[in-house]
């Protein structure tokens, strides 16, 4: 539960709250942010249309040319989709994301790299994480002008080809320490740290914040909420994200009595190739911990 005013925690729980994640599709709402961001400066127009080129799709299928920037950043939050998300966050500028966590001095939470990045890179395609050591702990210029040459190595392949090789490494290398090397990453505090700003000192204009809020409350998990079954949300925002061996569900709870509770679950490493089937455990974790933040102190 955080403060409205200061963002400061009022009360906490949580396991390893300082250990660094891969966010997977969870980070997508900071692209979001930085895209009201610069609709705000006037660079962005809802309006835009982009279509689905051979260096622009990644990972699923996406069949829709001539997508406005709006419905994008809708099928990005509600369907989770990367392609949709590639788009934006290219149109953006990748710096431009990563700027959200640098503002607030997250100094553990990358966003710079967009999904197809992450998959070149594990499937070993990408020339230039393969040939240095320095992509872990490189930040600011540095951090920049290798991402620019990582995602320059994964324009380079069809979509298809790319799945290929990353089914390879996952039936036959897969590394879970990989994840957090190529995938962006945070720690469930400084993730926390990011949605109690998103939602409560975005500094963005009424227009901007309507789009935000409208979409985020598209982004799963309200109806998993104890909470919500009680009556007790006037508003919800969520983002998870899933990948092998990978579950993050993240969120941000208006309650009806002015409480305001920020929620971050990430997992790596599980022992289930496909995650998704642990959602309910992973919503059992999340509920206790709203209990217990919300519960009357001793």
């Amino acid at each position: 539960m955080v403060d409205p005013v200061t963002l400061e925690p009022v009360r906490a729980v949580g396991t390893n709250p300082d250990s660094v994640f891969p966010l997977a599709s969870s980070y997508k709402q900071a692209v979001l942010w930085a895209l009201l961001r610069a609709f705000d400066t006037g660079r962005i127009s809802p309006t835009q249309r982009f279509d689905v080129t051979r260096e622009n799709q990644s990972l699923g299928a996406y069949p829709f040319d001539g997508t406005n920037v709006k419905d994008l950043s809708i099928r990005m939050i509600h369907n989770s989709d990367n392609t949709a998300t590639d788009i934006l966050h290219r149109l953006v500028g990748l710096q431009a994301v990563q700027d959200v966590a640098d503002g607030l001095g997250l100094c553990h939470t990358r966003l710079i790299l967009p999904t197809r990045d992450w998959w070149v890179a594990e499937a070993g395609l990408s020339s230039t994480f393969n040939g240095t050591d320095r992509w872990a702990a490189a930040r600011g210029g540095e951090r920049s002008r290798l991402a620019a040459l990582i995602d320059t190595d994964s324009r380079q392949y069809r979509a298809d080809y790319v799945q290929r090789h990353l089914d390879d490494y996952f039936d036959h290398r897969y590394d879970p320490a990989l994840s957090v090397r190529t995938m962006n990453i945070s720690t469930p505090y400084e993730f926390g740290t990011l949605i109690a700003a998103e939602f409560l000192k975005s500094g963005l204009s009424a227009r901007a914040s309507a789009w935000q809020h409208d979409v985020m409350a598209l982004g799963y998990g309200r109806s998993a909420l104890q909470v919500q079954r009680e009556g007790k949300v006037a508003w919800f925002a969520g983002k998870g994200g899933n990948g092998w061996r990978i579950l993050t569900y993240t969120g941000f709870i208006a309650l009806k009595d002015g409480r305001r509770v920020v929620y971050a679950f990430m997992q790596n490493g599980s022992d289930q190739t496909y995650t998704l089937p642990q959602t309910r455990r992973a919503f059992a974790w999340i509920n206790a911990g709203i209990a217990a933040v919300l519960s009357p102190s001793p």
